[in-house]
């Protein structure tokens, strides 16, 4: 992996440097940083600070386990093949970004704006998308056992062959989300909005 000097950290932040492929960045506060389009692929951010601007960016095998991606804007983004375990997107921008086929266990994603994300095949368990919005999302196939999805978003949410077992649906929007074909044994849903 590619080693970060100080000099090399402060051109990193002003978007000076948009290849960071396979670089250690872990640990590191790279809040505010200007990452639109950078290729991050197989970067290592595991614990890192990045409330920073990653439209576009490729996270392809990115190392993402406890890292801090509150509000960061990664509209486009590219993160198949991340390692996301106990990372927070809370308040964050993803919509339209590709996040199938992950594990994502116990990830935070409250209050993110995930319109049109394709989650297809990712597995979501213990996973708390409480107040965020996931109108359009693709959440077929899925595995959300235990998820939290209190206040969400769901505008035709697509939960086609989804496991939804003992999910959480309290006061949600629901309008033409589709339920085929899932499992919903021991979800509580309540309260159901349909406006």
């Amino acid at each position: 992996m590619k080693t970060i000097t100080q000099i090399d950290l402060t051109a990193i932040i002003q978007g000076e440097i948009k290849n960071l492929s396979g670089a250690n960045l872990a640990g590191l506060d790279l809040s505010q940083a200007n990452l639109m389009g950078a290729n991050l692929s197989g970067a290592n951010l595991q614990n890192t600070i990045l409330r920073a601007n990653l439209k576009g960016a490729d996270l392809t095998g990115t190392n993402l386990v406890e890292a801090d991606l509150r509000n960061a804007d990664l509209r486009g983004a590219i993160l198949l093949e991340v390692s996301a375990l106990n990372a927070s997107f809370a308040g964050a921008f993803l919509a339209g970004a590709i996040l199938s086929h992950l594990d994502l266990t116990a990830v935070d994603f409250r209050g993110a704006d995930l319109r049109g994300v394709n989650l297809v095949g990712s597995i979501l368990n213990r996973t708390d998308f409480s107040s965020s919005n996931l109108s359009g999302a693709d959440l077929s196939q899925a595995d959300l056992e235990e998820a939290i999805l209190n206040g969400a978003v769901l505008r035709g949410t697509n939960f086609t062959q989804a496991n939804l077992l003992c999910v959480q649906i309290e006061e949600a929007v629901l309008t033409g989300a589709i339920f085929a074909d899932c499992c919903l044994e021991g979800t509580n849903i309540e309260f159901i909005k349909m406006v």
